[in-house]
């Protein structure tokens, strides 16, 4: 890998990993038209990056990350189905982020419900997250370990089912991501470790880097967007996306993971 493909993948993954477009998606299409898909160090690259994004929330959320027990508990509370339900289906899972039709169609189908999700849903004042709320979300992110359907999304979504509003179910969504992810990349990088080099360890860094940087401005972006006009263009995008990338397969372009 390249330095420029890998600055290319981590402003991918620093873009996308907050906004609810898919960021696993988005790699995974990235990578296989850049042609590295192929390779076990790649695959090791696109979830070990994800540290950086994962520091972006820390920095900009630090003083909530230090405000009570109570706080890490309601995350290892919702954290839990995904870590379940990962550890039981991970071959499967692993087989679906192989195929970018299932990327293209969850794109797709996720767009259309996004186009919907602001008059779906109404926010109660001053709600405050339980362990119940906190459960139900960590449930509705383990929908986002089909590929293409977003992680973010999946998990506002599931605050906004409960009646929290826009900003408060991102932000509770961006806390989550941290146990989450950085389970999924040290998970990763343990199984993956004798992929990479002494001559990779210069990329892993430059990316984590990278997608930190892209990471924060794009997370003070999304909040300051989604509060204020809602979720529509991203449903647009989605959906453009998605059925571009279905269009191509069916005329018979070659966008398959090998």
């Amino acid at each position: 890998m390249s330095l420029i493909e890998a600055l290319i993948l981590a402003i991918v993954e620093g873009i996308t990993e907050y906004l609810p477009v898919s960021s696993t998606g988005h790699m995974i299409i990235a990578s296989a038209l850049l042609g590295i898909n192929g390779s076990e160090f790649v695959k090791v690259f696109e979830v070990n990056i994800q540290f950086g994004a994962i520091l972006s929330v820390v920095v900009l959320y630090w003083k909530r990350f230090f405000q009570s027990i109570d706080f890490y508990f309601k995350l290892l509370a919702a954290f839990l189905p995904a870590a379940v339900i990962g550890f039981i289906f991970g071959d499967a899972i692993d087989a679906l982020l192989e195929n970018v039709t299932v990327v293209a169609a969850s794109l797709l189908l996720g767009g259309i419900f996004l186009l919907f999700v602001d008059k779906i849903f109404n926010a109660e004042p001053d709600k405050e997250m339980t362990y119940r709320n906190a459960v139900v979300v960590g449930f509705f992110q383990c929908i986002a370990m089909i590929p293409g359907v977003s992680r973010s999304a999946a998990t506002i979504i599931g605050g906004l089912a409960q009646g929290f509003d826009r900003k408060s179910a991102a932000e509770f969504s961006f806390f989550l991501a941290v146990p989450t992810m950085f389970a999924a990349s040290a998970y990763k990088l343990l199984k993956g470790y004798e992929a990479i080099t002494k001559d990779d360890i210069g990329i892993l860094v430059f990316g984590n880097v990278v997608a930190f940087l892209v990471a924060m401005a794009a997370i003070r972006f999304f909040i300051g967007y989604l509060t204020k006009y809602g979720f529509k263009v991203f449903g647009w995008y989605r959906i453009i996306v998605g059925g571009t990338l279905l269009i191509l397969l069916a005329l018979g372009v070659d966008l398959q993971v090998i």
